[in-house]
């Protein structure tokens, strides 16, 4: 313990600290006579204060070994962050939203480097979510590290000059304005960086002020500043740098101008920490990391989804991840509305050639969207709370011709809708709109009140006279622009609108733009972000196609964060374990040339309970999969003594059947094409790896359903196996006509089958340990029928319908125990991708990058 008078000498030591590293800093309190046991209590002491921010809940991060956290948070005499902080409280944020981005950015100062060590070069990437406030968080690191020394703020603000503009704006108003002596500005408003005279007066020593730089990531751009800060050199050393790439996986990776400019500023910077924030990460895993590239050697931090933000698995929905009981999640809110695909040759041309003249309708579903754009924004005016603008968003394709092409067909429509405001017909169309809508998405389910339909009617016609139509694309001089009034605007557009930049109140979206990438498709969804006020009123029209999509990639997402969390928690680095990104049959991950570097990844079913949740309805494929259950239950009905009847709760289970039987019957069941889990070879292989090392030899075998009744309801797998058929109704679609998503199958207890004990109020986990101490070398299949004819509760009907397979249906699920140490095999898993880590390999005091041939 350190006696009295510690906190007094403990900041004195954190003054150091701010001012040198910390050995320096040591070296100076044995100068001013401090004993070393004394000293010794005081990096204790602050060893304690960096647990908090290493231990925070939130972000999570995953960290190269060995990195010294420096940066225990804010201090009394701070200018930058405190200043930042009363314009977030005074802009109304509440207290826990400004606690948690304290937090968060604490977190990510704290792993950057001392700005007072000789040389330094870090690599870093954050991960948000699209619309999350990742610009809240990265000038809150800026003005933290500028509290705590850094010299040069470079922001890599996107491609476009709306973002550039927007984020120079927001960081001058935000950083330069409540300390505007303490600020050298590079860059303005309406100017990307032009090279100024003189640059090394910015760095000499006489220079206190921080420099900042919001540039687009153009290569004519940054080829002027890499020669202008070329040319101070000699002044660098003193002027550690913070480099943020805002839209880190835009034209950073693997661009043949971009990257290596951005490579070669950091180059001539002897201090540079370089801090990649996407909410789309996937080319950025992807870097070879054993290239002299910017792979995020150092960090990775996956931001939390703000409370109340809408994300992509709050609007569509996710699939369950291995481990995970599908019924503990929710189908996503009921937003998303189906544009029929025989609209989209309407709204988009339908090849190249047509753009050129292409002329769009405004179709039923276009009309519709429109219509509920005017309501939420009429009926927001009733509320008076919230953004006070109000937007929609159309969005069908990249061409600008087809982007003006709107024009005049929406500007008819609107001007014919004011001139009929008043008829009974029209509002009686608009109201029964507005009940229908409103029913669907209850205002109560956001603890709002429903806005009556009378009241918003009065407001109906100053909307539709304020409503503008706008084209935002590089050829268009009628931007859209929040900052000189209320907006209310149906904007038109393609890239300019898809990355980065905020639609400002954006309530509509019109969305059924091709796209070919994981990436590109979040980064499109504009309508991500927070709702405050009309967090009821959002809605999305989509073709099935891109909502399907849309769902898939949420479920990547989920994925690639967890990874994250795993490997945080087994003391893992960004050079020892790859971030998995799993692939779809008809999206790639990114663009090819960012996935030049990308293997195979490794991935393992130990531990992992896969179960089928896709089905084709047609009857042959479905009795097909009748008759491999059928052999099998046939199978260990004749193999085994060892049998369980409890017909009483329709389950039978039987024990060590030869894993023979279960191999024979994968190469029998046929999983769905889509079915992400469900690979029959894979499994096989991976059955036959682990059979080699004396593991999985035998398997139990269980039938899940329910009491048998003696009806039509019930299902025999074999004269001696009957039970009870459970009821599983699909997700609407509509789908393609052969097709059933049921989401959930297999219960979390249902592992646990074959246990002693039942598994109830266990966690998955818990259940894997429990396997893992019962039942070591045995893996568990269970068999369900399910009803051709299931339909789903009255509850459920908004989201559900029924099954209407031609045949009933016999899902499967499949428990593999934990491996052990003689088996701990994986296997090379298609379905996903990754970083290729056989480069680099862990030293024993330092990671670093070497050849592979190097490798032992």
């Amino acid at each position: 313990m350190v006696s009295d008078g510690s906190e007094a000498q403990y900041e004195v030591f954190r003054d150091l600290l701010d001012s040198n590293t910390p050995a320096e800093a040591v070296k100076k309190l044995e100068i001013l006579g401090l004993s070393d046991d004394r000293i010794e209590a005081l990096r204790e002491l602050h060893e304690k204060r960096t647990l908090r921010v290493k231990e925070l809940e939130e972000p999570r991060a995953v960290v190269q070994g060995n990195r010294y956290t420096w940066y225990t948070g804010p201090r009394d005499g701070d200018e930058a962050w405190p200043a930042l902080k009363r314009l977030q409280e005074e802009s109304g944020w509440p207290e826990k939203a400004v606690d948690d981005l304290d937090d968060a950015s604490t977190r990510i100062v704290s792993l950057l480097s001392h700005p007072k060590e000789r040389e330094f070069s870090t690599r870093g990437l954050v991960v948000g979510h699209v619309q999350s406030g990742k610009t809240s968080n990265f000038t809150s690191v800026m003005a933290k590290a500028a509290d705590r020394g850094y010299k040069l703020f470079i922001v890599l603000s996107g491609v476009h000059n709306g973002l550039r503009r927007q984020t120079q704006a927001r960081l001058v108003r935000q950083l330069v304005h409540p300390n505007p002596t303490h600020w050298s500005q590079l860059t303005g408003l309406d100017s990307d960086f032009i090279p100024l005279a003189n640059a090394k007066s910015f760095f000499g020593g006489s220079n206190r002020t921080r420099v900042l730089c919001v540039m687009k990531k153009n290569a004519s751009v940054l080829r002027k500043f890499a020669r202008w800060l070329e040319s101070a050199s000699e002044h660098l050393k003193d002027a550690p740098a913070l480099i943020i790439d805002d839209e880190a996986d835009q034209a950073t990776v693997n661009s043949p101008t971009i990257n290596p400019l951005i490579r070669r500023i950091l180059d001539v910077l002897p201090k540079s920490a370089y801090v990649g924030y996407t909410a789309t990460p996937f080319a950025n895993v992807l870097i070879d990391p054993a290239a002299d590239d910017l792979y995020p050697k150092d960090f990775i931090v996956s931001l939390p989804k703000p409370e109340g933000h809408f994300g992509t698995e709050v609007l569509f929905g996710r699939y369950a991840l291995e481990g995970e009981d599908p019924a503990d999640l929710d189908d996503g809110y009921d937003m998303i509305r189906t544009v029929p695909d025989e609209d989209v040759p309407d709204v988009r041309p339908t090849s190249r050639s047509d753009a050129d003249g292409f002329t769009p309708v405004v179709t039923d579903t276009l009309e519709q969207a429109i219509r509920w754009f005017w309501l939420t924004t009429a009926a927001r005016r009733v509320r008076g709370t919230g953004n006070p603008h109000s937007t929609m968003l159309i969005h069908t394709s990249v061409k600008t011709q087809v982007h003006n092409s709107f024009r005049r067909p929406l500007e008819e429509y609107r001007d014919r809708m004011r001139d009929r405001i008043e008829e009974p017909a029209v509002i009686e169309e608009l109201r029964t709109l507005w009940e229908q809508e409103t029913a669907r998405v209850p205002s109560e389910e956001f603890g709002a009140t429903k806005v009556p339909f009378d009241e918003l009617l009065q407001h109906l016609s100053e909307v539709l006279d304020d409503c503008r139509i706008i084209m935002d694309n590089s050829t268009s001089e009628d931007r859209l622009d929040y900052e000189n009034g209320d907006v209310v605007a149906i904007a038109v557009g393609g890239n300019t609108l898809s990355r980065g930049l905020t639609l400002e109140g954006l309530a509509v979206s019109y969305f059924v733009r091709a796209a070919s990438a994981y990436d590109t498709l979040l980064q499109m969804g504009r309508w991500f972000g927070f709702r405050h006020g009309y967090e009821d009123l959002p809605r999305i029209w989509m073709t099935d196609e891109l909502r399907n999509w849309f769902r898939h990639v949420a479920t990547v997402e989920a994925e690639m964060r967890r990874d994250i969390d795993v490997y945080m928690h087994e003391d893992e680095t960004p050079l020892t374990f790859a971030v998995r990104l799993r692939t779809h049959p008809s999206l790639r991950v990114t663009a090819a040339a960012k996935m030049a570097s990308a293997v195979t990844a490794h991935a393992s079913y130990g531990g992992r309970r896969v179960q089928t949740h896709y089905f084709r309805t047609s009857a042959q494929w479905l009795r097909d999969n009748q008759q491999a259950a059928g052999k099998l239950v046939a199978n260990a009905v004749a193999t085994t003594s060892k049998v369980e009847a409890r017909p009483e709760r329709g389950r039978y289970v039987f024990r060590d059947v030869p894993h023979e039987l279960v191999l024979d019957f994968l190469s029998e069941y046929r999983f769905h094409p889509r079915s992400h889990e469900g690979d029959a070879g894979l499994i096989s292989e991976y059955i036959r790896r682990r059979v080699g090392v004396g593991s999985l030899r035998r398997w139990n075998v269980a039938v899940v359903g329910t009491p048998a009744t003696g009806t039509e309801r019930d299902y025999s797998f074999t004269p001696e196996v009957t039970v009870g058929m459970a009821t599983r109704a699909r997700i609407k679609g509509p789908y393609e006509s052969d097709f059933a998503d049921i989401k959930t199958l297999m219960s979390r207890q249902d592992a646990a089958v074959d246990l002693l004990e039942s598994g109830k109020g266990m966690t998955e986990n818990q259940i894997m340990v429990e396997r893992r101490r019962q039942l070591p070398d045995t893996g568990l299949i269970t068999l369900y029928p399910i009803d051709k004819d299931s339909t789903p509760p009255d509850h459920r009907k908004d989201l559900r319908e029924p099954l209407a397979a031609e045949e009933h249906v016999v899902g499967i699920g499949l428990v593999f125990p934990l491996p052990g140490k003689q088996d701990s095999l994986v296997g090379w898993d298609s379905r996903y991708i990754s970083a290729d880590l056989s480069g680099v390999r862990l030293e024993e005091d330092d990671l670093s990058l070497v050849d592979s041939e190097d490798v032992a």
